[in-house]
């Protein structure tokens, strides 16, 4: 492997274009269903061995330029306690969505260590594994939700086509939505 894809980052000339997938490309290969079958989707996120062998493995079954980290962007709001689960056919669910000020300020600030360590954890076992296999010049990336996007699924209360919550809210109390967007920004940074 190379540094392809830090070059392409960088604005530099590559030989090609750099090849990475989002770890949802990686939900159909044979090797993360063998996963899935012990384990639901928040604990392959929480547990930092399983996320780093699932983030693994479209670098070591296709060879790509950059393996990206497995975690969710959802993982800050359930460490505020907004109560997220992954229901069955219908993705992400909050069981207790954000639709009031008061319900901004009874979200719990998160000790990040604590509460996600779990993927700083994932990070150190996935560039351990990349290390062994001889392979340190993969980049490891990573990804995060922006706050808007975070507050359009803690407003709503999972997924949602017409944001209804949030663009009402939006538009009747703007400082609740600034003050919320604020906070998702605050915890994504740490």
């Amino acid at each position: 492997m190379s540094d392809l894809f830090l070059r392409a980052c960088r604005n530099e000339p590559t030989e090609r274009r750099p090849v990475w997938l989002m770890r949802q490309a990686g939900r159909y290969l044979p090797e993360y269903r063998a996963v899935r079958e012990k384990v639901d989707f928040l604990t392959l996120c929480r547990t930092p061995e399983l996320a780093a062998e699932v983030t693994l493995q479209p670098v070591r079954r296709l060879g790509v330029d950059a393996a990206i980290v497995f975690a969710d962007i959802l993982l800050p709001l359930d460490a505020m306690g907004a109560g997220l689960r992954f229901a069955a056919g219908d993705g992400p669910v909050f069981e207790r969505p954000v639709r009031s000020l008061a319900d901004i300020d009874a979200l719990v600030e998160p000790d990040v260590e604590r509460d996600l360590g779990y993927v700083m954890a994932a990070i150190g076992e996935a560039r351990r594994a990349l290390a062994l296999r001889g392979e340190e010049s993969v980049p490891l990336i990573g990804f995060g939700g922006t706050p808007w996007t975070l507050a359009a699924y803690l407003v709503e209360g999972g997924a949602s086509k017409n944001h209804g919550h949030l663009l009402s809210w939006s538009w009747e109390v703007p400082r609740g939505v600034a003050r919320r967007l604020g906070r998702l920004a605050e915890v994504s940074a740490r």
